[in-house]
C-alpha cells in the first residue's frame, strides 16, 4: 500500500460471512463504520475499511468485498467480527472451520468480536475459556452447556475484554459498532455517529470511555435552563453562584435542586462538560495537555490531569495515545 493510502485508513474491520448469517448486521455494520469514518475524516482523522470474508472452498479464506478498495487492500483485518444468525447459533461441527480461522488470525494479532449467536463460533476457539462474554439471553442455557468454563453474563449488552469483544441480542450489533468506533476512532466520532444514526450511546456499557450523557428529562424547567446555558458556554469556567443567578435562585436551593434533577452537584456537572471538551481536543488537535487544560478552564495542569484520570480512567496522555484520530505526519 502506498504512503498516501496508509495515511487515509486507520484500521480494517473484517466480517465473517456464513450461511444464514444476519444480513441486516452485515450491511448495517458496514454502513455504521463507513459513516464513522466520514465523521472522522471531517474532523481531520482517518477512515475505516470494512471487508467481508468467507471460506473459499479449498480450505482457505477469501475477501469477498471491501469498502474503499481504491485506497489499497490491507493484508489482514485489524478486527474480525462474527455476526449472529436468525435461526440460532452454529452447531459445534459447523463452527469448527470458522473457529480454526479465527484462532489463526488471533494468533497473528487480530482482535476478535462476535454478536448474538456468533459468539458460539468465537467460543469454539477456546479463547473465551475463563473470560467474561455475553450472547443472546435466549441462548444462555445452550451456551453454558457447551462452554461451561466461560463466564457468561447475558445481562450485559457488550463486554469488551481487551482483544475480544462480545455483544448480546440481534440488534446489539449497533452497540458493538459504537464500541468499535469508540475504540478505533475515539469517543467524539462515536457520539457523532450515534447522533446521526439515532442510536443513543447513553447507558451502553461504555464504561470509563463513554461520553458524558447528561440527564435532561427530569422535568425541572429552571434547572434545565441552567444546563442549556452551561452547554452553550462550551466548557468555560463558571461558579455555582453564576449558575444560580441565571435562574434567580438562592444558591443553596439551587444546589439542592440541581443535584435532585441531574444526579450531580453543579460543580461535578461542569467538570464533566469541561473534561468532555478536553477529550475532543485530545482526539482532534495537537495542543499540549497544558494548553488544553487552559482552554477548558483549568489554570493548574496537574489538577486537570488528576480530574481527567478520575472521570475518564486514563491520563490525558494515555487517552490521546489510544483515541487520537489525527492523521500521521
Amino acid at each position: 500500500m502506498g504512503a498516501t493510502a496508509q495515511k487515509r485508513i486507520k484500521a480494517e474491520v473484517g466480517m465473517v460471512l456464513y450461511p444464514g448469517c444476519q444480513t441486516a448486521m452485515i450491511h448495517g455494520m458496514t454502513d455504521l463504520l463507513d459513516i464513522a469514518g466520514h465523521f472522522s475524516e471531517k474532523r481531520g482523522g482517518l477512515r475505516l475499511r470494512v471487508s467481508h470474508w468467507r471460506p473459499d472452498g479449498d480450505g482457505g479464506w477469501g475477501r469477498v468485498s471491501d469498502t474503499h478498495a481504491e485506497l489499497g487492500t490491507a493484508t489482514e483485518p485489524d478486527v474480525l467480527l462474527v455476526p449472529g444468525r436468525l435461526t440460532g447459533p452454529m452447531e459445534a461441527e459447523e463452527a469448527a472451520p470458522y473457529a480454526r480461522w479465527l484462532l489463526d488470525r488471533h494468533a497473528r494479532g487480530t482482535t476478535l468480536a462476535a454478536n448474538c449467536g456468533g459468539v458460539f463460533a468465537l467460543a469454539a476457539t477456546g479463547l473465551l475459556s475463563g473470560r467474561p462474554a455475553t450472547t443472546h439471553w435466549l441462548f444462555a442455557d445452550a451456551f453454558r452447556a457447551r462452554f461451561p468454563d466461560v463466564r457468561l453474563d447475558t445481562d450485559r449488552m457488550v463486554i469488551e475484554d481487551g482483544d475480544i469483544l462480545t455483544a448480546g441480542g440481534l440488534m446489539a450489533w449497533t452497540d458493538l459498532g459504537l464500541r468499535m468506533v469508540d475504540r478505533l476512532l475515539g469517543s467524539t466520532v462515536m457520539v457523532d455517529t450515534g447522533s446521526f444514526m439515532l442510536i443513543d450511546p447513553a447507558g451502553r456499557e461504555q464504561r470509563h470511555y463513554s461520553r458524558f450523557a447528561p440527564k435532561l428529562t427530569h422535568g425541572d424547567e429552571a434547572i434545565l435552563r441552567v444546563q442549556h446555558w452551561l452547554h452553550a458556554r462550551e466548557a468555560k469556567a463558571v461558579s455555582v453562584g453564576e449558575m444560580a443567578r441565571v435562574i434567580a435562585m438562592e444558591e443553596r436551593t439551587f444546589q439542592r435542586r440541581f443535584k435532585a434533577a441531574t444526579g450531580l452537584k453543579p460543580t461535578e456537572y461542569a467538570q464533566h462538560l469541561r473534561v468532555g471538551k478536553a477529550r475532543e481536543l485530545l482526539e482532534f488537535s495537537r495542543r499540549s495537555v497544558e494548553q488544553i487544560a487552559w482552554a477548558v478552564g483549568y489554570e493548574d495542569a496537574a489538577a486537570f490531569r488528576k480530574l481527567f484520570h478520575r472521570l475518564v480512567g486514563l491520563s490525558p496522555g494515555d487517552y490521546r495515545h489510544r483515541f487520537a484520530a489525527m492523521a500521521a505526519e
